[in-house]
């Protein structure tokens, strides 16, 4: 039933069966791409009796999707957690269909998922670079403030027993770091703030402190996963292709993969460091158990995501998003199928290869 986001009864949708692996969840930011995460979310959660979640540290849409499933998981349990992300990406299109930023039908035979030459969008990129948030939207109009607030009840969010842990990023204006919301900080503001791309929203203000996209400094920040949970893997689902075959030539592609490298730099940090950490304990350099070993995986459509123009991450068409569910859904199916095994033993990403 669509409407204000009410008080459910508290269901122990976190407790863990014996035999199911646990694990933690990395979730990139990037628009309505997100919606591929959507998808990797949905089918993860059709196995309770293989798969359960221990912390979430999530980044801009990531925290979108991240906020809603673990609303969904205090509410009523994974069932209830794919409700609550498919009624999130519905009213976001239905949100979006008298947006500016939306192609007309006409638009839509244009390639890049009808963005690419779309009028409105172009006039709308011209003028977030002609003038900022402060000079072309001085009410600090967010659509996603409502449906974030109509889909999840941060106080239950807050308060529930279920023992997910959630790390939202977010990125200080002021002093640029990264600041890291827990469960009990979250609210609208938090997830608004991890998802504030300064060139089309105001900064978002949370005690006396403006942030902006937690992209920058965190895309998504591993860290709090390794000093705040006990579960030693991490799956982290992949929106920015980290690797492109051809060299951008245009002013558009060429600002995309710059945007595309500074969002994925936090990340490439951040592996070499647990590969670091991986290659002292396999030589033995450090007494046993004095550093933790972290397990990696990922979750990725590089070819689904690089096809895809940076102007796709604005459209909100229902298609669009329902068309990322599903590829996010195969390559979550894909990914369980392969190596599900291996959670608890041995990483099933390559760092080396991979991230440095």
């Amino acid at each position: 039933m669509d409407g204000i986001a009410t008080k459910p009864a508290i269901a122990d949708g976190c407790t863990h069966a014996p035999g199911v692996a646990v694990l933690n969840l990395a979730l990139q930011g990037g628009g309505a791409h997100g919606a591929f995460t959507w998808g990797v979310l949905d089918r993860l959660l059709e196995a309770p009796e293989r798969i359960g979640f221990e912390g979430i540290s999530a980044t801009s849409a990531g925290a979108m999707n991240a906020a809603c499933l673990a609303y969904g998981m205090a509410a009523g349990g994974p069932e209830e957690a794919r409700a609550v992300l498919e009624r999130f990406w519905m009213r976001i299109a239905d949100s979006a269909v008298l947006s500016p930023l939306q192609p007309t039908w006409l638009d839509r035979i244009q390639p890049q998922m009808g963005l690419a030459f779309s009028p409105s969008f172009l006039a709308f990129d011209l003028l977030s670079r002609l003038f900022s948030p402060y000079e072309f939207n001085p009410l600090k109009l967010n659509p996603l403030r409502d449906v974030l607030e109509r889909t999840v009840d941060f106080a239950v969010l807050r308060d529930a027993p279920c023992p997910l842990k959630l790390f939202l990023s977010a990125t200080n204006v002021r002093t640029g770091r990264v600041k890291v919301f827990d469960k009990a900080e979250l609210c609208a503001d938090a997830v608004l703030a991890s998802a504030c791309l300064p060139f089309l929203f105001h900064a978002v203000e949370i005690g006396g402190e403006a942030y902006w996209d937690g992209g920058y400094m965190g895309n998504p920040a591993i860290f709090p996963l390794i000093y705040g949970c006990e579960s030693r893997d991490v799956v982290i689902v992949h929106i920015n292709p980290t690797v492109r075959a051809e060299v951008p030539r245009t002013a558009r592609d060429i600002l995309n993969r710059v945007n595309e490298i500074s969002f994925n730099s936090s990340l490439m940090r951040e592996m070499r460091a647990i590969q670091f950490v991986t290659d002292l304990i396999d030589q033995g350099r450090v007494p046993d158990g004095q550093l933790k070993r972290m397990l990696i995986h990922a979750i990725a459509a590089d070819e689904v995501m690089g096809a895809l123009g940076a102007q796709s991450k604005l459209n909100a068409d229902r298609g669009f998003l329902l068309a990322l569910r599903d590829a996010g859904r195969r390559h979550a199916g894909m990914w369980l199928e392969t190596n599900a095994e291996a959670l608890g033993t041995r990483s099933t990403v390559d760092i080396r290869a991979a991230y440095l």
